[in-house]
C-alpha cells in the first residue's frame, strides 16, 4: 500500500512540474509600439499575458490590443477588426484568433490566459494590434 501512494504522489508531483504558467508583460505605447518583438513560449504550458498601455492617449485616439494568431490568418483577422468599428473596440472576434486582449487606452492594461496546446510546431504564430493602421508597426512573432 506504501508503494502504491509513494507511486501515486510521485506521479502527481511530477506531472505538477510540468504545468508551467507563463508570464509574460507587454507594454504598448503612445507611439503605436509594443516593448517587445517576441513572445516565447518554450517551456510553458500556459501563457498569462498582461498588455499595458504606457501612455497618455485615450482608446479613441491610440487604443490598443494584442492578438495571437496564426500568421497565415492575420490579413483576415484584421479585416474582421476594422469592419467591427470602434463601437465593438475593433473586436477581432473570429474563430481565428487563438487569444486577445481587450483594446485599452492610456494608463490601462487587460491580461488573458492561453494553453500553449492551441500552437502547433510547423505553423508561425503572430501577436499583433488590431486598431487600424496599427498591424503593419506592431506586430511580433511568438515563439515555440
Amino acid at each position: 500500500m506504501k508503494l502504491i501512494i509513494g507511486f501515486l504522489a510521485s506521479t502527481l508531483i511530477a506531472g505538477a512540474s510540468y504545468a508551467k504558467t507563463c508570464d509574460v508583460a507587454v507594454d504598448a505605447t503612445d507611439a503605436m509600439s509594443y516593448n517587445t518583438k517576441v513572445i516565447a513560449t518554450a517551456g510553458c504550458s500556459e501563457i498569462k499575458l498582461t498588455l499595458k498601455h504606457a501612455g497618455k492617449l485615450p482608446k479613441a485616439a491610440m487604443g490598443h490590443n494584442l492578438v495571437i494568431a496564426a500568421e497565415a490568418d492575420m490579413k483576415n483577422i484584421i479585416a474582421a477588426a476594422t469592419k467591427s468599428g470602434f463601437a465593438k473596440d475593433y473586436s477581432p472576434g473570429t474563430e481565428h484568433v487563438i487569444a486577445a486582449t481587450k483594446m485599452v487606452g492610456g494608463g490601462e492594461s487587460d491580461t488573458f490566459t492561453m494553453s500553449t496546446s492551441k500552437l502547433k510546431k510547423g505553423t508561425k504564430y503572430k501577436f499583433f494590434c488590431t486598431f487600424p493602421g496599427h498591424s503593419s508597426i506592431m506586430v511580433g512573432d511568438v515563439s515555440l
